[in-house]
């Protein structure tokens, strides 16, 4: 959530934010119309229990037809109290919906508009001329490193097994990941991959995406889309000693996205899957270190990019295109050579206060007192990094040349077909 005093005192930045990203403007006005409501219901039950309390002590002390005046007066009252306190609660869970329903505020630097309008800050490497590139599949099946009709067989369309020396280059590629994440001063961690619906609701998982998210119903459980969410619940309901500097972990997990809406898209290969695993990059800190925070994030993006020697781009995501947790995000997009253009390898977003209001993780300030946190989240290593380096690195024969420090942690250098 985003923080109150800013709506009440300056609205029309979250109504600019709100049209930025292309949602409803009006629900800042409903928010507002919500709060002023819900402040009048707590103050009219403040005032009736205050009433009943000092009634309360007039009883004791009256006698008589006076007491018998009170004491009616006191059952009448205590009507009051129950009716003033249902107002109270309702007013108090239309004021949680429209709250929960705005979005981050942007931050100023983010591009408006959707998907299209991201900007380009700057390109790493440069294309190499391949004649007719094999995609990532063609590749891996030569290879024997995916196998994508068993994994249909087993578990429908969009699943697939990593075989053999497939397996042991994702391996390789994420404890290269966790072994780097550790030398720049992650705590690496492996969460659940199932969590609570106040923690998935805490992210922001659950709004305008829900439909993306896989929901056990019997137990009241969600998997997992990325380690953000169990790292972002980590901390909840805490306050958390940030006077040595900020707290970063690298969560690595399994990750599970059902693709609602994506049908048709990228069903050839591994690139949009429905599970897949991640090393994920998340951060708590005070809010004026927070921009630091993402900016180190992406650099450490870029030095896991430049190990798997891929060329890239790196983006500023508009508006419209952010979840509603993040106030700025980056992408780096590698090269694919038999699509001709380039996909998105990594995202670091900095989600400023919102998640961290929504879970109730604090800090204490140089005066004691408790305030919120920041978090930031970034992409360390996942599956679809397999795509950019088999096509990237692909030779005349059919053959795959790893870079040099991605094979120190395979064991190999080299694929040959089968």
């Amino acid at each position: 959530m985003i923080d109150l005093k800013i709506v009440r005192e300056n609205p029309e930045l979250v109504r600019d934010s709100q049209r930025a990203r292309g949602e409803d403007p009006e629900l800042v006005d409903r928010l507002l119309d919500a709060d002023a409501v819900r402040r009048t219901a707590i103050g009219e039950a403040d005032a009736l229990r205050a009433e009943q309390k000092g009634l309360g002590k007039q009883v004791g002390k009256a006698s008589g037809e006076e007491k018998a005046a009170l004491l009616a007066r006191g059952k009448d009252l205590a009507e009051q109290v129950k009716a003033a306190v249902a107002r109270q609660n309702e007013a108090a869970q239309t004021f949680d919906h429209a709250y929960r329903a705005i979005s981050n505020i942007i931050a100023p630097q983010t591009p408006p508009g959707g998907e299209d309008d991201f900007v380009v800050l700057e390109h790493v490497g440069t294309p190499r001329e391949i004649a007719d590139p094999r995609d990532h599949l063609e590749l891996s099946e030569s290879l024997g490193l995916i196998d994508m009709e068993r994994g249909a067989k087993v578990s429908g369309s969009r699943f697939y097994f990593l075989t053999g020396p497939g397996a042991m280059l994702q391996l390789g590629l994420l404890n290269m990941a966790a072994a780097k994440a550790t030398a720049a001063g992650y705590t690496m961690m492996i969460p659940p991959v199932l969590v609570r619906p106040e923690v998935m609701s805490g992210t922001g998982f659950l709004g305008a995406h829900a439909a993306e998210v896989y929901r056990l119903e019997e137990d009241d459980l969600y998997l997992v889309g990325t380690s953000e969410v169990p790292l972002a619940g980590y901390h909840s309901d805490e306050i958390l000693d940030l006077s040595d500097g900020p707290k970063r972990y690298a969560g690595w997990s399994s990750c599970f996205r059902r693709e609602a809406g994506s049908y048709g898209k990228d069903t050839r290969g591994i690139i949009r899957v429905h599970q897949f695993d991640k090393v994920e990059g998340f951060v708590y800190c005070k809010p004026e270190d927070a921009e630091a925070e993402h900016q180190r994030l992406l650099d450490f993006e870029k030095s896991m990019l430049a190990a798997i020697d891929v060329p890239y781009r790196v983006i500023d995501v508009a508006a419209g295109d952010l979840g509603s947790s993040a106030a700025r995000k980056f992408d780096c997009e590698a090269w694919v050579p038999s699509q001709n253009t380039y996909r998105e390898l990594t995202s670091t977003s900095n989600c400023t206060t919102f998640q961290a209001r929504r879970l109730a993780t604090r800090y204490r300030d140089e005066n004691g007192k408790p305030q919120t946190a920041a978090t930031l989240n970034g992409t360390l290593a996942t599956t679809r990094w397999l795509v950019a380096i088999l096509e990237n690195h692909q030779q005349p024969d059919g053959s795959v040349i790893l870079p040099d420090e991605l094979a120190t942690f395979t064991g190999f250098n080299v694929l040959q077909p089968n």
